[in-house]
């Protein structure tokens, strides 16, 4: 762990970025610094997370990033990151749930040459997914961001401007999932979280008993699709209880990182650019919306 800050200043913002060592993580937490923000680069390997914050001194920014070690699936690490927060800050302004896995391998050359051909039945054999997969993707994505949000929000009901930003994607709109009942859910935002849960043991239920087409989930990127659409209800739930907190998903586009297996079609500084828009929006911004990039569309 990186060298803590003690002073609290009261005209600072202070932030969280997690699966911040590569990719869009580590561009919002770059980008976040250069505006002056304070942030707490985290990841799951100390290694690497402390790499990465050599790596941004190594660019001139030493003052303000400094590195926490933290595994969204684990909450004795999610709750050590919270009383550090708490001892050095007494608060957190901004807090970016990127952290995220995709739940699926792929044939990268098989890969490349369906997105190539923009191909989808291509792309469907282009990538495997299996059960263990698809709750990693799950436990992640969607319990992961839940387990930041419950944790800090304390810390963040201390902040006069709090903001939670989770990194969503194109795919996890509803359109895309046809389980009336799960549709219903994740499109109340008067849901009980415990609804949400229902929605993800159900799947990985369908998932394990082969039935997912025909109980109207996914077939393509299922647990990603499921995974991420949950989260965003949980975001979207989170900021209809907490109407002072500014609580909004983003779409950065599709990104060069290794999620894509550096398929994507921009890079990691462009995808970044759309999660601090909305991180660093006005006081009257928009909560509890679904940013595609810069343009505010339906979940």
């Amino acid at each position: 762990m990186a060298g803590a800050i003690n002073a609290t200043d009261a005209s600072k913002r202070y932030a969280v970025v997690t699966g911040g060592n590569k990719g869009i993580g580590f561009e919002i937490c770059r980008q976040l610094a250069c505006e002056g923000v304070t942030v707490v680069l985290t990841a799951r390997n100390e290694d690497k997370g402390s790499e990465a914050v050599e790596k941004l001194r190594g660019v001139g920014i030493s003052d303000n990033v400094l590195f926490h070690r933290l595994d969204v699936t684990d909450a004795s690490t999610v709750s050590s990151l919270v009383h550090f927060v708490n001892t050095n800050f007494g608060r957190l302004d901004i807090l970016v749930n990127n952290a995220g896995v995709i739940g699926v391998v792929a044939n990268e050359s098989a890969l490349r040459a369906s997105v190539g051909q923009g191909d989808l039945l291509n792309l469907m054999g282009a990538i495997s997914q299996n059960y263990e997969l698809a709750a990693e993707c799950i436990e992640i994505n969607y319990y992961g961001s839940k387990r930041m949000t419950e944790a800090f929000l304390p810390l963040l009901q201390q902040s006069k401007s709090p903001r939670i930003v989770n990194v969503t994607s194109g795919w996890s709109k509803l359109e895309n999932i046809h389980n009336e009942w799960a549709k219903g859910v994740l499109n109340n935002v008067e849901s009980p979280p415990e609804k949400l849960d229902e929605v993800v043991n159900k799947f990985l239920e369908d998932y394990k008993n082969g039935s997912l087409k025909e109980k109207g989930w996914p077939s393509l990127m299922s647990a990603y699709v499921v995974s991420k659409a949950a989260m965003n209800a949980y975001a979207r739930i989170t900021a209809h209880k907490y109407p002072s907190l500014q609580v909004n998903c983003v779409n950065p586009g599709y990104v060069k990182t290794d999620i894509t297996y550096n398929t994507g079609k921009i890079t990691a500084k462009e995808g970044a650019q759309s999660i601090m828009r909305v991180a660093l929006q006005s006081e009257d911004g928009p909560s509890g919306v679904f940013f595609d990039c810069e343009k505010i569309i339906g979940f």
